[in-house]
């Protein structure tokens, strides 16, 4: 009998107490967001592995650009470099960083490069939405894949057309408004939930009355808690405090699969009414044998082929089995006593949620 488990990665977590969780690990602070930047480059040191200047004429003009504004005039002259490369650069400044702050960015082919492996990228200006520029990156790229081409047969491991610059850029410009300007403090829930947020309220209701006698916190919907600053407190030292009060999230009871990987979820809340069902394998083969019919000897008839074709079925026998699911313990014990494959797995959930037993969202991917 097959496992569960094992045989469709089923992600559970049954038995176990539920985890307490900080409140900032579930909520972001509205105002309190990345920006994201882009910027064109390029780079340089390939070992033959970059872009082909004929079929990637943005490249070669990069590149006579570059030549040019450092007193070399290539104009007139025709370039077959292929140690150069075109990419983009695109980076996440978080919020409120300070000029002379290092990020990570991200280098990807933007030519026909084979790789982007031991090369670096020039000095590349990173704008933001609103057209300024706001980093400068440069650096050697880290590149985890690798591609290995001979005359008959090349390898790729991995994605070396594109790579990460570890602290490669540098923030020049600081981006507007600073903490101190937001007002009303809103914690904004990452997977909304009108219990979940209840429960934040009432934790940090419960330590700003301990500690400030006052409650502070009150629910304005399923995705956002609305959290008052007593008094004159620094708003940094209150969101430090009520971030780490603990909670205990709530989730929907939601199944998820992923037909191509066969890949199924089931969350902990999920129940199953008391059904009977029956699967049983149906597999179909066809079996294709021409035969080649020769004329006999000195007679005006062709080589001809014919076709045969045999065909065969088998249906594998299947037991009537009662499932149902009061817990997640029960539920996968049940499904264990029929011993599936994924893609039954996945199939009998289905239609147990079109007879309407399945207590939970399905979500086929």
């Amino acid at each position: 009998m097959m496992r569960l488990v094992l045989a469709t990665l089923l992600v559970f977590h049954a038995g176990l107490a539920l985890a307490n969780t900080r409140i900032k690990d579930i909520v972001t602070l509205q105002g309190v967001r990345d920006n994201q930047l882009v910027g064109y480059g390029l780079v340089i040191g390939l070992q033959g592995t970059g872009d082909s200047l004929r079929n990637s004429p943005f490249t070669e003009q990069a590149l006579q650009s570059m030549l040019e504004r450092m007193g070399i005039n290539v104009r007139n002259s025709t370039l077959r470099t292929r140690n150069t490369a075109a990419v983009m650069v695109t980076a996440d400044i978080p919020a409120f960083s300070g000029t002379g702050t290092r990020i990570d960015v991200t280098v990807s082919s933007l030519g026909d490069a084979q790789s982007l492996k031991g090369g670096t990228l020039l000095v590349t200006p990173l704008m933001g939405g609103d057209g300024f520029n706001y980093a400068v990156a440069q650096g050697p790229i880290a590149v985890s894949g690798y591609t290995i081409t001979g005359q008959a047969e090349s390898v790729t491991q991995g994605v070396p057309t594109a790579g990460r610059i570890p602290n490669g850029a540098l923030i020049e410009r600081q981006l507007p408004g600073s903490f101190s300007d937001i007002g009303q403090l809103i914690l904004e829930l990452r997977n909304p939930d009108f219990n979940t947020a209840a429960r934040i309220a009432d934790a940090v209701n419960r330590y700003t009355r301990q500690y400030y006698k006052t409650s502070t916190a009150f629910v304005r919907d399923q995705r956002s808690v609305v959290v008052q600053r007593p008094g004159k407190l620094n708003s940094a030292r209150f969101m430090a405090a009520i971030g780490n009060l603990p909670v205990t999230p709530d989730t929907p009871a939601r199944v998820v699969v992923d037909q191509r990987t066969g890949t199924v979820v089931i969350g902990r809340d999920v129940r199953i009414s008391t059904v009977a069902l029956t699967h049983g394998n149906l597999t179909v083969r066809v079996t294709e044998t021409p035969q080649v019919v020769q004329p006999a000897p000195f007679s005006d008839g062709i080589t001809a082929v014919e076709p045969r074709t045999q065909i065969s079925m088998e249906e594998q026998s299947g037991a009537l089995a009662i499932v149902s699911g009061t817990s997640l313990e029960s539920l996968v014990r049940g499904l264990n006593q029929i011993g599936l494959k994924p893609t039954d797995i996945i199939s009998i959930l289905q239609t147990i949620k079109t007879a309407g037993a399945l207590q939970a969202d399905l979500i086929v991917q």
